[in-house]
């Protein structure tokens, strides 16, 4: 493994969801190999595809022996589902969720407000 760049968490995750909101439709681990290239093992692309399917990112029918994949998230979408996680990971949520906002900047922090308010606005319709 030597020469071989060490990527950031997630870096292959975000790259295999790509490769796979590029495609035409459902396909096959090969697929998203070839597409990616960099000599990216088969395996490591079926252990990325497997864990974007148990976050929810992506879904899988079978065909034949293998499974054709499709995404169901973007790259916004599976940093969502990252962050849901480690919320319902988390025993004091009120806490956590305090910590996320006091950090956000104003302009964030007006963002975060319109989307909430928009938000109970849909619920209302």
């Amino acid at each position: 493994m030597a020469g071989v760049p060490r990527r950031r968490g997630g870096e292959l995750e975000t790259l295999v969801l790509a490769a796979l909101r590029a495609a035409d439709g459902a396909v096959t681990a090969g697929w998203v190999q070839e597409r990616l290239g960099g000599g990216l093992a088969y395996t490591t692309v079926i252990t990325i595809l497997t864990r974007l399917h148990a976050k929810g990112a992506v879904t899988r029918e079978r065909a034949g022996r293998s499974f054709e994949w499709t995404a169901v998230a973007d790259e916004a979408g599976l940093a969502a589902l990252r962050m849901r996680r480690v919320l319902d990971g988390e025993s004091d949520r009120e806490a956590v969720l305090a910590r996320f906002v006091t950090g956000l900047s104003s302009a964030e922090e007006r963002l975060v407000r319109d989307l909430l308010a928009q938000a109970g606005e849909d619920e209302e319709d």
